[in-house]
């Protein structure tokens, strides 16, 4: 009975200490976060309407252009070095790459605070910094405004997705493993062609959404390219590094590339007329799988 107590009060005081560490991580990770994305962005963009400065990396092809251009979004951890490698790995293929940071100032490398970003920041402002970063492309004079996409990874490729069922100025929409809209009710207001591509072994994201997003696409009359990589995680796609040496992660980039090269090198877009704001609700099923994934499952973003 009293090695059961010893055990049980263990098992107490380690709980007690989780429950304790957990809200330090975030408090204590919080204080840092600003100075990590000052370091990893050399843009500042003006907001609009009111929206405060959005800070951004930036990359960009030798020479003056205009160049097609690619807004990337980051993953629930927010910007980092992982993004900001494959803006570099686009802009060589000849794209301006703008990775803005939708947390506003913050990004980090624990899991408890990235749920934390995830779940606090209003999906209004992100939409609302998105708009900042759009108008601030069409004043650059080497972006082709008519051949502007949006790809994302993970939080940001679900983001993509939103965003461009409110941007009707989007001419292509990049789709790496995010929580997707299958209405095709919706779906219907994108204005160009989707690519998504997703690993088969993504605990966060069951192959029924995949098929029930690629079945919206078909009956939205939407130009579609759905892939599924076996045996694949959640994040399967890490940085530049090992999108250049691992054969999968090579073969998912090249078919990045040629959506891209298709739908926006070859071809400029004309937005239809209208106001196609779309909301959607928060997915908390999908946050809840995509935190165990990174916790107990195989994701692979760190």
């Amino acid at each position: 009975m009293k090695t059961f107590k010893r055990i049980l009060l263990g098992l107490l005081a380690v709980l007690a200490i989780l429950i304790l560490l957990i809200p330090l991580s975030i408090f204590g990770d919080a204080l840092v976060g600003g100075s990590r994305i000052e370091a990893l962005t050399n843009t500042t963009i003006p907001g609009v309407n009111g929206a405060p400065d959005v800070r951004a990396y930036v990359a960009a092809p030798e020479g003056e252009g205009p160049f097609p251009t690619v807004i990337m979004i980051h993953e629930f951890f927010g910007l980092n070095e992982s993004i900001t490698s494959k803006a570099d790995l686009l802009a060589k293929e000849g794209y301006v790459v703008i990775a803005p940071d939708t947390f506003r100032g913050q990004t980090t490398p624990l899991i408890p605070r990235a749920i934390y970003l995830v779940s606090t920041t209003d999906q209004e402002d992100v939409y609302a910094d998105l708009d900042s970063v759009y108008a601030w492309l069409e004043t650059q004079p080497n972006v082709d405004v008519a051949r502007i996409g949006i790809a994302g990874f993970c939080y940001g490729g679900r983001v993509s997705l939103l965003y461009s069922l409110r941007n009707n100025g989007l001419a292509a929409t990049v789709v790496f493993y995010g929580s997707s809209e299958t209405n095709p009710e919706g779906l219907k207001n994108l204005p160009g062609p989707v690519v998504g591509i997703f690993g088969g072994a993504d605990g966060s994201i069951p192959l029924e959404e995949v098929a029930a997003l690629e079945s919206g696409l078909e009956a939205a009359g939407i130009p579609h390219q759905i892939s599924i990589y076996d045996g694949q995680p959640h994040a399967f796609m890490l940085d530049a590094e090992a999108i250049l040496a691992d054969p999968v992660q090579t073969e998912a980039w090249n078919e990045m590339l040629t959506f891209l090269d298709e739908n926006l090198k070859s071809k400029t877009h004309q937005p239809r007329e209208g106001d196609f704001a779309y909301s959607a609700p928060f997915p908390w099923q999908y946050y809840a799988m995509l935190v165990f994934e990174h916790a107990f499952g195989s994701g692979s973003h760190h």
